[in-house]
């Protein structure tokens, strides 16, 4: 669906709030902290922004943002578990402002860790950008896959096919779904107004998945590491304008 002027004015001051729980997440990362408490964070600038969280009860969802740290790809719900150096932890946020939504999410360290995870995660972060550039008016949506995969591919990691980006507007999540990875057709053509939640999902191991008890997180099959970068976007005829930056 293409947005007009309007609703893509709405939409931007959502993706602001959500950059701001994201800087206000990344500034309480410290060993120590738990991630319901990073959740608090999050709840303040929804408070303070008077934006709603889009997270929040989404088929019973109980947070307002999903802490995955190290193995665990997406979904994890913000609890007891106390961030430790050496960690990394992705944090996944949404608003919504005057029936409007954004959505981001990024994957940072705890402290220092290792060399490959931090390859890991900047990795991840360029095949994001690598898949945003392909959000250009006259293009094909799937040719952002290809560029994700891409760029996970050529560095050894592996890309997760379970979950994939999504269309955006009233809702959180709408059609058409964007896949990291090539599906075989290049699937709808961009036209600008249309707005998009890119997200990979890269495995430093295998690409396989597995759901835990909780019916919510998601981790890696084979334990290795995971990195989760998102952003909201939209096509624009002079390109892509990412909505949750800064």
């Amino acid at each position: 669906m293409r947005r007009n002027a309007a609703e893509l004015a709405k939409m931007r001051r959502a993706g602001k709030v959500v950059a701001e729980m994201h800087e206000r997440t990344r500034d309480a990362v410290r060993p120590g902290v738990t991630t319901r408490e990073l959740d608090a964070v999050a709840r303040d600038v929804l408070d303070r922004r008077g934006a709603t969280s889009n997270f929040l009860g989404y088929h019973g969802f109980p947070a307002v943002i999903c802490t995955s740290p190290n193995e665990m790809i997406v979904h994890g719900i913000p609890g007891d578990y106390r961030l430790e150096e050496g960690d990394i932890i992705s944090i996944d946020c949404g608003a919504i402002v005057e029936g409007y939504h954004g959505d981001a999410a990024y994957t940072m360290a705890v402290g220092e860790v290792p060399a490959g995870a931090r390859r890991l995660m900047e990795v991840t972060e360029r095949s994001l950008w690598a898949g945003i550039d392909k959000l250009r008016k006259g293009h094909r949506l799937h040719e952002v896959g290809r560029a994700v995969q891409d760029v996970a591919e050529a560095a050894g990691f592996s890309v997760v096919r379970e979950y994939v980006g999504h269309a955006i507007g009233t809702a959180m999540h709408e059609q058409p779904q964007v896949p990291n990875y090539w599906p075989g057709t290049p699937g709808p053509t961009l036209k600008s107004g249309m707005v998009f939640a890119v997200e990979p999902m890269v495995n430093a191991g295998g690409p396989q998945t597995k759901l835990l008890d909780d019916g919510w997180s998601v981790v890696t099959a084979d334990g290795s590491l995971s990195a989760h970068f998102e952003h909201t976007i939209a096509v624009t005829d002079d390109g892509p304008e990412v909505f949750t930056l800064p």
